[in-house]
């Protein structure tokens, strides 16, 4: 623990700014990791609240260096603020997610009033933190990538056919009927393929677990010359290794129970992804289609059926983001890139085809 400094005689005031604004900011950072612990029991919320009282330590630091200068209380910066209205209502891997990435905006690495230890404090909350997240991730089960990769499918697939269309040139009613064909076809199309995903995955992960018939045999085993090393030394363990396992195995009649994760709450059930993924690519497909279905035609359908879609895009690839642990708001930005990147190119090909014609 780094010791707690003298405070500064006569600091300058923009020294001071900065000091509060630091005192602030950990304070309201210790109260976000003990609103998150609050929402957890066990580990993770001894974890985190080991968080908050590391934070604790970097608060008395800054008190210490203003002394008398310390003033009335400030708040945090308005994404702590934001972080800190999400962990007393939502408690989610999002918020941790979000956590994370605040752990990485850090400046006590390049300021001079701030210890080395508590820079590389920094860090390593950043990596608590993301594996805090990563277990919030695995938790989530197949059924919900599902839904939010469903939807992203059909919000960019749906507007690229519905835009092509209308680029070459046809009625409205075409318009709408080959964005209602799109949607169907597409949903059921990524429902049976995420059910054959799902499922071919859930059967590989079940072959892959000891079968009942060794289990039993197991306690039947000769002691002193048995095969039961070999299973472990063909998984890839050493000789010495194996031999230790098998003698464990042996003497708690335990073969099988932990050789195996068990990963099928992280893959879900495969009627269930099939389910979320026909939905969501509906929900996202319907609306690019949404403006012809209540009646509006030619280039204001078009650009409605646009400016709706960017806001899904937006939305679908904040939660990307958040999942895969990237910045949300570039992962949105490049979702948005992508799709209009995509429809824009069918909508002029659908021209250069209409003219054709």
């Amino acid at each position: 623990m780094s010791p707690i400094p003298d405070a500064r005689p006569d600091p300058q005031p923009r020294d001071i700014k900065r000091w509060r604004r630091y005192l602030a900011d950990e304070q309201a950072e210790a109260a976000v990791y003990r609103d998150l612990a609050g929402r957890r029991t066990g580990e993770e919320r001894e974890i985190l609240l080991a968080l908050a009282e590391a934070e604790g330590r970097h608060e008395a630091h800054w008190r210490a260096l203003l002394g008398d200068h310390v003033g009335k209380s400030m708040r945090g910066d308005i994404r702590t603020r934001i972080l800190g209205f999400l962990a007393r209502r939502f408690g989610s891997v999002f918020v941790l997610a979000l956590a994370q990435r605040a752990e990485t905006r850090s400046p006590y690495p390049h300021d001079a009033d701030a210890t080395a230890s508590m820079g590389a404090d920094e860090k390593i909350h950043e990596e608590v933190v993301r594996a805090l997240a990563t277990r919030g991730r695995n938790r989530l089960s197949g059924t919900f990538r599902a839904a939010v990769f469903g939807a992203n499918d059909g919000l960019v697939s749906n507007l690229a056919l519905v835009l092509g269309i209308s680029g070459s040139g046809v009625s409205n009613q075409i318009v709408l009927i080959t964005g209602m064909a799109g949607l169907l076809a597409g949903a059921l199309s990524m429902g049976a393929g995420e059910y054959v995903s799902v499922r071919s995955q859930r059967e590989l992960l079940e072959a892959s677990t000891p079968g009942a018939a060794a289990r039993d045999a197991v306690g039947l085993l000769d002691v002193d010359a048995n095969e039961l090393a070999l299973v472990y030394r063909a998984r890839g363990m050493t000789q010495e290794e194996a031999e230790v396992r098998a003698a464990e195995a042996l003497k708690y009649n335990n073969f099988g129970s932990t050789d195996v994760e068990d990963t099928h709450e992280a893959v879900g059930s495969g009627i269930g992804a099939a389910l979320a993924s026909f939905c969501f690519f509906a929900s996202g497909a319907i609306i690019p289609v949404l403006p012809y279905l209540f009646g509006l035609e030619g280039t204001a359908a078009l650009i409605v059926a646009s400016v709706l879609v960017g806001i899904a895009l937006l939305g679908t690839g904040v939660v990307v983001g958040l999942l895969s642990g990237g910045p949300p708001f570039k992962r949105a930005l490049r979702q948005l890139a992508i799709g209009y990147g995509a429809a824009g190119a069918t909508y002029l090909l659908g021209m250069l085809f209409g003219t054709s014609l």
